[in-house]
């Protein structure tokens, strides 16, 4: 685990922003209009999904993917100019929220900029042609890090960027080597300390396949020792399974459990329902209520909390990489006032520092967490399939406690309470 990592971002949440599909516009200014609601429903962090030109050759779909990259130190001309981007990391910055960019390191388009002018920076085929080790990312070909020019040029766009915005989502870091991140992060802490470092760890199978065919692929324990955040990939398989019939609760919540035994003491984990290569939680969660006591149990979690724009107001569409699909502010649908009931309670100081448990309901399938420092306990019901009926809580004392999203009261009576399909947190002894 990166030693300096502080266990308070654990209480941040992280608002994913596709500049393309967040307005009608696609613009950096028109970003700015929005900022106040944003900032209204809790939200620490916006990181703005890749900022660069998207190469043409090789494309794919009509406008080209934001991770294939032309060039690290411009931005999209569809979006407005460097000096756009400059005035809305202001405004962010003057609403008290912090800007994070996406850095695809890994790779680049067929006509990047380092392609004419640093062509041996790249990864080649056994033929001597430029290409990819994953198979289905045609418009995309790798970069190769045993050339340590590639990693001072690198290094160099990461301080450029540092000293304008706060943090880096790093894309597919586990394909990466290790040693690059680490000198990463020392050199950009000289630029700005406190720099933040969230890691798109991937999938278990991912990690084999990579291993089998000789290449980098670093697991989330090894990731830890350079970033602050990694993905919660190595989990969220469980929760689908779960979700579609195809596997237990039980076995969700001990993949949780785990996780907590896993990583070094202060890990953060990024804690989500959906992200951009996800499909939108209400389209495999449509029940009103399930998805508002899944989306309690998400900040409810220990780690930092993201939200995919549009997550808000329950869009269903995942806005394509590829085409240009605006999200629909206008569904009918918003639970701002919740997410921001939630974000309040997430900002208690024991759910960044106190130890946490969860279990299953014997009888059903609930969700029983706890945060505990010795003294205070906070405690999160989740009946995810929105259950009602009586439940065991032998861990507190019996007696009447009030919930912190709805203020509604609860009774605990002979190690009882009865729950009505809601979640429910609330202090306890």
């Amino acid at each position: 685990m990166a030693k300096d990592t502080d266990k308070k971002l654990r209480q941040n949440i992280i608002y994913s922003v596709y500049v393309r599909s967040h307005t009608t516009e696609g613009t950096f200014n028109a970003i700015v209009d929005d900022l106040d609601r944003i900032k209204s429903l809790g939200v620490d962090i916006i990181w703005f999904m890749p900022i660069h030109p998207c190469g043409q050759e090789k494309k794919k779909g009509s406008v080209g993917s934001p991770y294939a990259i032309q060039h690290y130190r411009e931005v999209n001309p569809e979006y407005g100019t460097k000096k756009d981007f400059i005035a809305l990391v202001d405004e962010i910055h003057k609403r008290d929220m912090k800007c994070m960019i996406d850095v695809v390191y890994n790779h680049t388009s067929p006509d990047a900029w380092l392609v004419q002018h640093h062509p041996e920076f790249y990864y080649r085929k056994p033929d001597g042609s430029f290409g990819n080790k994953t198979a289905d990312w045609e418009d995309v070909i790798d970069l190769d890090f045993s050339n340590k020019g590639l990693w001072d040029y690198h290094i160099e766009s990461l301080k450029m960027w540092a000293r304008l915005i706060d943090g880096f989502r790093c894309d597919v870091a586990s394909l990466v080597p290790l040693d690059f991140w680490l000198r990463a992060r020392e050199e950009v802490a000289h630029v700005k300390p406190g720099f933040i470092w969230l890691a798109e760890t991937v999938e278990d199978s991912f990690i084999k396949l990579n291993r089998q065919k000789g290449f980098t692929a670093l697991s989330d324990g090894e990731t830890y020792q350079a970033f602050d955040i990694t993905y919660d990939y190595d989990v969220i398989n469980c929760l689908r399974d779960y979700i579609e019939g195809k596997g237990s609760l039980a076995q969700y919540i001990n993949m949780l459990n785990l996780q907590d035994i896993l990583y070094p003491e202060n890990y953060v984990k990024l804690r989500f329902l959906e992200n951009h290569d996800r499909p939108r939680v209400k389209s495999f969660v449509p029940n009103e209520s399930d998805l508002l006591n899944w989306t309690a149990f998400l900040y409810f979690q220990k780690g930092a909390t993201l939200l995919y724009a549009g997550q808000e107001t329950q869009n269903t569409l995942k806005p394509s990489l590829f085409e240009i699909e605006k999200i629909d502010w206008h569904t009918g649908k918003d639970i701002g006032k919740y997410l921001k009931s939630l974000y309040n309670i997430k900002q208690e100081p024991l759910m960044s520092t106190g130890d946490y448990t969860l279990r299953k309901d014997e009888k059903s399938d609930v969700i029983v967490g706890f945060y505990n420092d010795g003294v205070e306990k906070i405690v999160g019901i989740f009946p995810v399939k929105s259950q009602h009926g009586n439940m065991r809580l032998d861990e507190i004392s019996d007696g009447e406690y009030t919930d912190m999203i709805d203020k509604s009261k609860i009774h605990v009576c002979n190690g009882n309470a009865y729950i009505e399909g809601k979640a429910l947190i609330f202090k306890a002894s």
